[in-house]
């Protein structure tokens, strides 16, 4: 979100909502005690599809140099190059940023 130019005060209100959640487990003997979920998204959020959308924006903004060498679909990023070595040398430059 930072990367995008998300103001402070939104990244630390999100980060409060993950921060200490804790999420029961349904099962046929009823609720489980609930535990901390430190990975992942909230189910029934209303973040819950746009976290993703952000994330993958933030991401795809490295790879976007000419399309249609750079394809997103949902949660996918496929990167395209001339030769193996452009792509290894591509995804390294994004790895080092």
């Amino acid at each position: 979100m930072r990367k995008l130019g998300v103001e402070e005060w939104l990244v630390s209100a999100v980060m409060s909502m993950y921060t200490g959640a804790k999420t029961p487990v349904r099962t046929v003997y009823g609720n489980t005690d609930g535990f901390e979920v430190n990975v992942g998204m909230h189910h029934g959020s209303a973040l819950s599809p746009v976290l993703p959308v952000i994330v993958m924006e933030a991401i795809s903004r490295e790879f976007r140099v000419v399309l249609p060498w750079e394809l997103l679909y949902a949660d996918d990023l496929v990167v395209i190059a001339e030769t193996e070595e452009d792509l290894i040398k591509r995804l390294n430059e994004w790895k080092n940023k």
